[in-house]
C-alpha cells in the first residue's frame, strides 16, 4: 500500500476549501484508482498508480516529470490520470510533484526533475501574477517541456490549452440570446493567459452583437480573497450593490460554487434569482457550464513532448475545443 493522504479534515485545512469540495476530490482520485479509501483506516495512494510505470518499464533513463499546483479540483485530478496513461502508454514513466500553489516548489521541483535527468516536463504552472523564472529558463535552453492550461506571452513554448476565447464567447452569447444585457463576471485577477482569454471572449460576445458592456458588473479577486469563509461573502455585496444583474459568469468552478451559494442566499432573503454559467463543472445541477476535453488535452501535450524528446523541435500552442453543456434550471 502507498502513503496514506490527509482526511478530508486535513485536506480543508492545507487547501482552505469546503470539506465538500476535499470529499469530492478523494471520491473522484478512488473513481481514477489514484487512491484506495478502507473504511477505518483511511485513504491511501494506490500502490499500482505510484509504482505501474517504473516497475512496468524499469527504466531509469525513460522518466517524465509532472508539476502540478494542487490535486484538489476534478479537472487537476483528471489531467494525473490521463498524462500517466498515454505517457506509460508510450513506454516511460511518470513522477509527480504537488507545488500547493508555491513558485518555490515549482522551482524546486524543475531542479530536481533536472538532477534526475527526466527526458522532459509538463508543467502545470501555479496561480500566480507572473511566471517563474525557471520555467522561462527551460525554454531559453531548449529543455523539452509543455505548458499545460497557459503559456508565457511574448515567448514562444509548447503548451496545450483549451479554447478558453471560444468558450467564453459561446457561453455569453447564450446569455445575450435569452434576453440577459446586465451579465456579471466572477474572476480571480486578471493576471495569466487563461484568465485573459476568457475575459476576452466575454468582451467579444459583447462586441459581436454591438451591445455595450457593462464592466461595473465584474468582480475581480486578489487570490487570498478566494476561500470557503470569505469568497460567498464578498459575492453576495457584490451582487446587493447591482440590482440589475441578472446573470453571472464565473471563470472557473470553484468561484461558481462560491457564487451559487451567494445566489442562493440572497434568494432566500429577497426572492432575487440569478442565472449561473461557468467553466468546467461544478457537480450542482441547474449550472450550465463549459467542459473541457481533458484528455486530448492530455494526449497532445504528451504527444508534444515526445516529439522534443525525439529531437524535434518546433514550439507552437494547440487549443483544443470545449463544449457548452446547458443545464436545465429546476421549476419551482
Amino acid at each position: 500500500m502507498g502513503d496514506r493522504v490527509p482526511s478530508e479534515k486535513e485536506l480543508t485545512e492545507i487547501y482552505h476549501v469546503s470539506q465538500i469540495t476535499t470529499k469530492n476530490a478523494l471520491v473522484g482520485l478512488a473513481e481514477d484508482g489514484i487512491v484506495e479509501r478502507i473504511k477505518g483506516r483511511g485513504t491511501f495512494v494506490c500502490e499500482s498508480y505510484l509504482t505501474s510505470s517504473m516497475n512496468q518499464h524499469d527504466k531509469s533513463d525513460r522518466l517524465i516529470g509532472l508539476i502540478v499546483p494542487s490535486m484538489k479540483t476534478k479537472i487537476e485530478q483528471e489531467f494525473v490520470n490521463y498524462i500517466e496513461k498515454y505517457v506509460s502508454k508510450n513506454g516511460y514513466g511518470l513522477i509527480i510533484k504537488i507545488t500547493r500553489e508555491s513558485q518555490f516548489e515549482e522551482a524546486n521541483a524543475i531542479e530536481v526533475y533536472k538532477k534526475m535527468k527526466v527526458k522532459g516536463m509538463i508543467i502545470f504552472p501555479t496561480e500566480k501574477e507572473n511566471y517563474n523564472e525557471e520555467v522561462l529558463r527551460l525554454s531559453l535552453d531548449k529543455f523539452p517541456f509543455v505548458l499545460i492550461d497557459r503559456y508565457l506571452q511574448n515567448v514562444l513554448t509548447y503548451s496545450v490549452s483549451s479554447e478558453n476565447e471560444n468558450g467564453t464567447l459561446e457561453a455569453i452569447s447564450y446569455l445575450l440570446n435569452k434576453g440577459h444585457e446586465n451579465i456579471g463576471l466572477v474572476s480571480p485577477i486578471l493576471t495569466n493567459t487563461v484568465t485573459e482569454e476568457r475575459a476576452k471572449g466575454f468582451e467579444d460576445a459583447f462586441l459581436k452583437r454591438k451591445t455595450t458592456i457593462n464592466k461595473n458588473l465584474w468582480l475581480t479577486l486578489e487570490f487570498n480573497e478566494i476561500s470557503p469563509n470569505k469568497t460567498p461573502k464578498l459575492i453576495k455585496e457584490f451582487l446587493l450593490t447591482k440590482p440589475a444583474m441578472t446573470a453571472v459568469f464565473t471563470m472557473n468552478a470553484e468561484l461558481a460554487v462560491y457564487t451559487h451559494l451567494a445566489i442562493s442566499l440572497l434568494k432566500n432573503e429577497t426572492g432575487r434569482d440569478i442565472e449561473l454559467i461557468t467553466f468546467d463543472p461544478t457537480g450542482i445541477s441547474g449550472i450550465s457550464f463549459i467542459k473541457q476535453d481533458i484528455e486530448e488535452c492530455s494526449k497532445k501535450t504528451v504527444d508534444l513532448l515526445l516529439e522534443q524528446i525525439d529531437g524535434i523541435y518546433n514550439p507552437r500552442r494547440i487549443y483544443v475545443p470545449v463544449k457548452l453543456n446547458l443545464c436545465e434550471v429546476p421549476s419551482e
